[in-house]
């Protein structure tokens, strides 16, 4: 069995949360002396904000705290996997690294990480602080390789002035999608009323869980992929047709990454789109134009209802080639916990990943703010919790799978057969 949607925890007497990461409470302040040291960082980007600013606060902090040096290098998420792979392989990793959720568990088991429960259970309260799901996402072999950093989700975001300008509401359902993108596509010929991209997997998985589909399941320590299941069909079935069926999207996005997708749309070609709650003020950062005119809205289940969604995140992890991990644990705390924390989840849109950073972000009104919290709450799914899922993202399974069915080499029933075969014997390796 297979547990998608992700563990709870409890936030005072308001709220409950699964997955996520980012912000916190204080801990206790660290001794370390790093003079004359020097710390090397990967931190990701192609999603977030600018953040350089706040990379240079941190490292201004942390020398003036510790008298260390930080050298932080920000990769894209494209190429990121092949590159640590590369450089585990190599023995030259950083210090230091972002590491996604998906990918944590992978990297510990390859031996390439350090584990972190000494460091964490010697800051008071800071253990039961952790928001559960990500340290579960963060845990290998009963411990913890990647401190909780930040989570983000994917929910609709969608262009208000155009849905206003045609008399449109927020769709509720998979039907209110296709009418919403055909006033469109009828009205505005110029935008793509929701595109569908084609390299980009947690894209896809709504609305395979949304058609009451699973990705895999596990039974006595065997995976078996479902995506070839009648449910997983249907849904795969309706997000392609967005786009083979009903012309929604264009013949170019069938290659396009998540980047490609929240590009065009800034670009004012898109009207709808699946992105995370940390996008929007990226939007409005490269465009300023865009500002009040961009929504956001949970996705819709087949009939209503919320649609799980992939609630990824990251952790940062400290690499077994660090030549001070103490120092580099304490690089990890400033952020991760305290006012830097605090500083990034409201920067950028992701959500805290301890619990006491968490209840203002649940509590927000922010239009741009709340249905992210809504859907993250009633609809955080986790996918298959395995070190060998990172196996399944380097193979490109799941996007091959659209792809084929986009470009017409396969239809729905042959391209989730043949993926779910791939999934499943990568899972069981």
């Amino acid at each position: 069995m297979h547990k998608r949607i992700l563990p709870v925890v409890a936030l005072g007497a308001a709220a409950t949360l699964g997955l996520a990461a980012c912000a916190g409470g204080a801990t206790e302040s660290g001794g370390t002396d790093g003079e004359g040291q020097e710390l090397t960082v990967w931190i990701m980007k192609g999603t977030n904000p600018d953040a350089t600013a706040f990379y240079d606060k941190v490292s201004e902090a942390f020398e003036e705290e510790t008298g260390a040096k930080v050298t932080i290098e920000e990769i894209q998420w494209a190429d990121a996997h092949d590159r640590f792979v590369t450089s585990i392989a190599g023995g030259t990793t950083p210090d230091i690294a972002e590491t996604g959720t998906t990918w944590t568990a992978e990297f510990a088991d390859a031996g390439a990480l350090e584990p972190l429960d000494e460091y964490v259970d010697a800051e008071k309260g800071l253990r039961d602080d952790l928001v559960e799901g990500l340290a579960v996402a963060g845990t290998y072999d009963d411990e913890l390789y990647g401190m909780p950093w930040y989570a983000g989700v994917r929910s609709i975001v969608y262009r208000t002035d155009v849905f206003e300008e045609l008399g449109l509401e927020a769709p509720k359902t998979w039907d209110d999608i296709v009418t919403a993108g055909e006033a469109i596509k009828a009205a505005k010929p110029e935008m793509l009323p929701f595109p569908v991209a084609g390299d980009a997997e947690f894209q896809v998985y709504p609305w395979v869980w949304g058609a009451g589909g699973e990705i895999a399941t596990q039974d006595g320590g065997e995976w078996t992929s479902e995506l070839d299941s009648k449910e997983s069909q249907a849904g795969i079935e309706f997000y392609t047709g967005l786009a083979t069926q009903h012309g929604f999207s264009s013949a170019g996005a069938t290659t396009w990454k998540e980047t490609d997708l929240r590009d065009a749309f800034t670009q004012g070609n898109v009207a709808m789109m699946l992105s995370g709650s940390w996008t929007p003020k990226a939007l409005i950062e490269a465009n300023p134009d865009l500002e009040g005119k961009i929504g956001a809205a949970v996705i819709p289940g087949e009939d209503g209802g919320i649609a799980p969604s992939v609630l990824g995140g990251s952790h940062l992890s400290v690499f077994n080639t660090t030549k001070n991990a103490d120092l580099a644990w304490e690089f990890v705390k400033l952020m991760t916990t305290g006012e830097f924390a605090e500083q990034w989840s409201k920067e950028t849109g992701y959500f805290p990943g301890v619990q006491s950073a968490m209840e203002e972000a649940l509590a927000s009104t922010d239009p741009l703010v709340a249905p992210f919290a809504e859907q993250m709450v009633d609809g955080g799914a986790s996918v298959p919790v395995t070190p060998n899922f990172g196996a399944v993202q380097a193979k490109k399974t799941t996007n091959a799978m659209i792809q084929a069915i986009l470009s017409g080499q396969k239809d729905v029933a042959t391209a989730t057969k043949d993926a779910a075969a791939e999934m499943t014997e990568l899972l069981n390796q």
